[in-house]
């Protein structure tokens, strides 16, 4: 890796902070585009608030380029889409004010069903395929214990 002969970088011994260790231009993405969706996601409930927080979350934030705007896509519950757009200024104000600069220009609401319920036949043959799959292979391994927890593992994940 590279070293400049500057301030920012730290000549310390020892272990060096993970920052150091990325790339330029790693470090430029990070700061554009995932700071801001991790901060958001981090404190979606104090921007939004109580009420909103429990039918919306976001989904995705798309940074401005010269194309476009930045973009804030939110899921929102089915039926409460109403709710969301007229807090849409609101949210807005916020996001810019936690932020203390521009960072969100718009807001795209895309709904979701939060009842749905996967009991369908499609489900259950993939999920029988998938044990069938695997279970020969986990059946030549010598190890009991470490055969057992797979078996477990597979079991839980199938319960989701």
């Amino acid at each position: 890796m590279q070293f400049k002969n500057s301030s920012k970088q730290r000549n310390v011994q020892g272990l060096r902070s993970f920052r150091d260790t990325l790339p330029k231009n790693i470090k430029k993405i990070i700061n554009k585009k995932g700071h801001i969706y991790s901060e958001t996601l981090n404190n979606w409930k104090h921007i939004v608030g109580e009420d909103l927080f429990k039918i919306c979350y976001p989904k995705s934030f798309k940074n401005s380029n010269r194309f476009g705007v930045s973009t804030l896509m939110i899921m929102v519950k089915r039926g409460h889409e109403v709710d969301v757009e007229y807090s849409k200024k609101e949210i807005l104000n916020n996001m810019n004010s936690f932020f203390g600069h521009l960072v969100v220009e718009k807001l795209k609401f895309i709904s979701f069903d939060s009842d749905k319920k996967e009991t369908s036949n499609d489900t259950n043959i993939k999920n029988n395929v998938t044990i069938k799959k695997y279970q020969n292979k986990i059946n030549d391994i010598k190890n009991d214990k470490i055969k057992s927890s797979l078996i477990k593992l597979i079991e839980a994940f199938n319960q989701k």
